[in-house]
């Protein structure tokens, strides 16, 4: 039997991606939620959106200022695209209006909504200690310091930023208003209509100061992780009349099928934090236990380096407390040594360690957390999702696409999230650096780590959380490539108005 050529079976296993990125997807029933992976890998992947801000994953960052969004007041004169595409109500947004309080300028791009329903009228896809709101708005920004356009951001890990603003319904709202009575002419999927700019800004909370800050995912299918997140803590309102619009007068469907179907309950449920937290611009807060702090970025990044190339006895003697959950504030041992470290002061320099420094040198090229420069690299989720597909082809495992990927994005975006003081550093991702380690030093620590975990209170629910598994319960993770920047053109089925978020 002749074999096909490498490069004819590469185009093959593309054209199967783009059908099955092109598949049908809703909320509820065959095609629902809980069956995204299905067709859309990431979905059940690593760092998934939205999220319940609970208090306990709350942390004060003294270093986040307030959202600065630039010419969203627009003048009539500027039409927008008003759509319905089936999922959501979504505004074209002009490439002038943007953000410019980030590290990146991030570009906005469109506006859409997430909302319940005339019987339940809670659709907020994220929650604030469990409660839910009727509304939730997102406007949507890429980065557009480093991709052309959004189709070429949204699939790499710093392409996206998105304002997320919580609606309940109250006072009558007029800014909402601007839109909402055009809304008649959009009522079946697909449709659109041009109407005339207004005062976007207005849409917003009326402060930009207090807000919630943490790293996750498009809320819709493909669901890549590529989303730094912004959630105002203070709500907006809208009128009942004004909810009922949304969730009594659009369909899902198109005007020509038989059978309409309602356009309502277009949330996504809460996802797992994945040892994520919560960054806040504000101290307190109603249930907010405290006001406890990030450690600095340079701590995370020398109790990093001591996993890499220290003496791991010494980290699971005296250090322990550092690679716990929450980090060194929450967790003293109250030994002299340890407090040098979190005050900052460099860490020892023992023979074992200076010893150990040469020989890691060659293995921290390939090993995918050895290079510190790989944390600002972004992953591009479409090509290393292709390079996974290739591979379990292969070896006839296809099944097994959506843990490979969570096992081979997990470790990195954690990371990343953990040096940028997003998150706390998981145990697979510190199990993944000890596999290059010494057999007995990295047995010795992560024993006393797994230890620590299992005193610790609501154990089972942090090690359920930290440690992601493959099908088989594996805990070390495939490697990933350095830079996976991919340079192809946009897959079509990253059009504007065929995905939210």
């Amino acid at each position: 039997m002749k074999m096909l050529p490498l490069s004819v079976i590469s185009f093959l296993l593309l054209q199967l991606s783009a059908v099955l990125h092109g598949a049908k997807w809703t909320y509820n029933g065959l095609n629902g939620e809980h069956h995204w992976s299905r067709n859309y890998p990431y979905c059940g992947g690593a760092f998934q959106s939205p999220i319940d801000i609970k208090s306990e994953l709350l942390m004060f960052d003294p270093t986040l200022r307030p959202i600065e969004v630039q010419n969203y007041i627009l003048s009539h004169s500027e039409l927008l695209t008003l759509g319905n595409n089936g999922h959501s109500v979504q505004i074209s947004l002009p490439s002038k209006m943007h953000i410019s309080s980030l590290p990146h300028r991030y570009t906005a791009a469109q506006l859409h909504f997430h909302w319940g329903s005339s019987s339940r009228p809670a659709g907020s896809e994220h929650t604030v200690n469990g409660k839910q709101y009727a509304t939730e708005m997102h406007v949507v920004h890429f980065n557009s310091d480093k991709y052309p356009n959004i189709s070429m951001a949204v699939d790499k890990s710093d392409g996206l930023a998105v304002l997320g603003v919580l609606i309940e319904i109250g006072e009558f709202n007029p800014a909402f208003e601007e839109f909402l009575r055009f809304i008649n002419g959009i009522k079946y999927r697909d449709q659109k209509l041009q109407v005339p700019g207004f005062n976007v800004r207005a849409l917003l909370p009326a402060h930009l100061d207090e807000y919630y800050r943490y790293d996750g995912s498009l809320t819709t299918p493909p669901c890549y992780p590529s989303v730094l997140w912004t959630i105002f803590r203070n709500p907006v309102t809208i009128s009942r009349k004004q909810f009922l619009a949304m969730a009594t007068t659009l369909y899902s469907s198109h005007a020509q099928d038989s059978a309409p179907e309602p356009l309502n309950g277009n949330y996504r449920k809460p996802q797992l934090p994945d040892s994520r937290i919560v960054l806040t611009s504000f101290k307190g807060g109603r249930g907010m236990q405290g006001t406890p702090t990030v450690s600095s970025p340079l701590t995370r990044k020398r109790i990093l380096q001591q996993l890499l190339v220290g003496d791991l006895a010494d980290l699971a003697d005296e250090g322990l407390h550092q690679l716990l959950p929450s980090g060194p504030e929450k967790h003293h041992t109250g030994t002299k040594k340890s407090h040098k470290y979190q005050q900052g002061e460099t860490l020892p320099k023992s023979k074992h360690q200076m010893m150990k420094q040469s020989l890691k040198k060659k293995s921290q090229t390939n090993h995918y957390v050895g290079n510190q420069g790989l944390a600002e690299d972004a992953l591009c989720y479409v090509s290393l999702e292709q390079r996974i597909v290739r591979q379990l082809k292969q070896s006839h495992t296809e099944t097994q696409l959506v843990h490979t990927l969570r096992d081979s994005v997990f470790p990195q975006l954690n990371l990343k999230s953990y040096l940028d003081c997003k998150s706390d550093l998981a145990l697979s991702t510190i199990r993944s650096i000890l596999n290059a380690r010494p057999t007995d030093e990295a047995f010795e620590l992560d024993r006393s780590l797994t230890k620590a975990l299992m005193n610790q209170k609501k154990t089972h629910t942090v090690i359920k959380e930290n440690v992601p598994l493959t099908k088989y319960g594996s805990l070390s993770p495939a490697s990933v490539p350095r830079k996976p920047h991919s340079k192809a053109s946009p897959h079509p089925w990253l059009l504007p108005m065929e995905w939210e978020d």
